[in-house]
């Protein structure tokens, strides 16, 4: 079923997978130091980007002199879980969900609310996404797929729902604010395809929109015993941003296996970039 909701969204959407209206994420990826496209690696996995560069739609690669031989791996960036890291997190990181409220900060296609409905137990899972364009997507899927019951998108800023953060029991964040705040006041992550690493680069000024983001989840995400789902670690995302959160008296970070899965072609370096957290 995942599956064929990813086609149905690969038909909506452009290969990029970027809209018109993500303005802030177009001119970052734009603004990158080396060429970067946006792959999105729930409704592209490594076989079906293969297949597209052999039928020449896509290339891993850039001309670092045009006309010649001279090569480099361009960097691929998504703003999605893929098929597998979904499985993991529902799967290896998550316990069960029976009657447990969950809330994806920053929905955009909703991959984690659909992997949530089809993968756990979860009574509500509430996604919260700024972009209207992606709101209307995801209300698509979930009238198509019927998963009304269960699943619910907001189109609003998550510093308009402390009481959802509050009554949570599961909160994800997959490098929610990095990407769709002022470049000028925020961090940027880059998820490169050579390393499968995540690379972290710093403008010069005060962050203080992302700095207000990250406040206001720290002050309403205090229910004892609640998780927090994070790409990537909250150590990376708070480094160097002008914030008075004390991680030692908020969360305890949950030791996570990482080998879970014995096949050799599972993508490990990515499912380390996921950390999940016990509010304390």
């Amino acid at each position: 079923m995942l599956k064929n909701i990813a086609e149905d969204l690969r038909n909506c959407l452009p290969l990029e997978t970027m809209l018109s209206s993500e303005h802030l994420a177009l001119q970052k990826i734009q603004q990158q130091p080396e060429p970067t496209v946006h792959v999105d690696a729930f409704l592209y996995d490594e076989d079906f980007i293969d297949s597209l560069c052999e039928e020449g739609k896509m290339s891993r690669n850039y001309c670092t002199v045009c006309g010649s031989h001279q090569t480099a791996p361009l960097g691929f960036i998504s703003h999605s879980f893929s098929l597998m890291e979904l499985k993991f997190i529902y799967h290896h990181v998550l316990p069960d969900l029976s009657e447990k409220i969950l809330v994806d900060v920053g929905s955009r296609l909703g991959t984690v609310l659909y992997g949530g409905y089809l993968y756990s137990s979860a009574s509500q899972l509430y996604g919260v996404e700024l972009n209207g364009d992606f709101c209307q997507l995801q209300e698509m899927v979930i009238k198509k797929y019927q998963f009304t019951d269960r699943i619910k998108v907001l189109h609003a800023d998550i510093c308009t729902q402390g009481s959802l953060l509050q009554n949570a029991d599961i909160i994800i964040m997959n490098n929610v604010f990095e990407y769709f705040l002022n470049e000028a006041e925020q961090a940027r992550y880059i998820i490169c395809s050579s390393k499968k690493s995540i690379v972290k680069i710093y403008p010069r000024n005060k962050f203080l929109m992302c700095c207000r983001a990250w406040d206001y989840i720290s002050h309403n995400v205090r229910r004892r015993g609640s998780l927090l789902v994070t790409v990537p670690s909250l150590e990376e995302s708070l480094s160097g941003l002008q914030v008075n959160i004390q991680l030692s008296s908020w969360v305890d970070e949950v030791p996570l296996n990482y080998d879970v899965y014995p096949e050799k072609d599972i993508d490990r370096e990515a499912l380390k970039q996921i950390h999940l957290y016990k509010i304390l």
